[in-house]
């Protein structure tokens, strides 16, 4: 649980936020991942959104999360282990709960699991046209790389409006590298 303060109407208030290990897609999770990909899809035509389908984000080397600000449902995300690096999956806050620190908290249980995952990389892609997202992860450190994976692979027309980023992650002394996310050993779009 991370609590942030927020100040409506001159007060100041601290707001709640829970992110939640979801073992199964549950309505909340069904919803945020839909309202995802209609934004997605307004901005981008089909060949170049390369977001997992519902079914492929429960899958042994995926955590997925949900994030409550304040006991509601505002956001989503997952992380997927392969063999050298982590993937962020499908991340996604409700704009009425941007700026309240719900993406940063995402941001850190992922790194949270992927250094459990014994992983030291962390990557992702985002589209051109995010402009928020893209600020958020250079202001979390990520910098900008190129295609990687699966990525890498796909026809240029395919990540023609791509963006991928990576960060390093310092490994945190006496944290269990066991317990966390096993995966594949081939990278990208999982």
């Amino acid at each position: 649980m991370v609590s942030r303060f927020s100040r409506p109407r001159g007060r100041i208030v601290a707001d709640q936020i829970v992110i939640e290990f979801m073992r199964s897609p549950t309505d909340e999770v069904r919803d945020l991942v839909g309202e995802l990909e209609t934004v997605l899809s307004a901005e981008y035509p089909p060949e170049q959104r390369h977001g997992l389908p519902l079914d492929a984000i429960f899958k042994p080397h995926i955590r997925f999360f949900l994030a409550r600000l304040n006991g509601t449902a505002v956001g989503c995300g997952g992380v997927a282990a392969f063999a050298d690096f982590a993937e962020v999956k499908r991340m996604y806050v409700r704009e009425a709960a941007r700026g309240r620190g719900v993406a940063q908290a995402l941001l850190e249980r992922f790194e949270t699991e992927t250094r459990a995952a014994g992983l030291s990389l962390l990557r992702l892609e985002t589209g051109d046209r995010q402009k928020a997202a893209i600020r958020l992860y250079e202001r979390a450190g990520f910098m900008r790389c190129a295609a990687f994976g699966a990525y890498a692979e796909m026809p240029p027309q395919a990540v023609a409006t791509s963006v991928f980023f990576e960060k390093r992650l310092a490994s945190h002394p006496g944290q269990s590298t066991g317990a966390g996310i096993s995966g594949p050993s081939a990278g990208g779009v999982a």
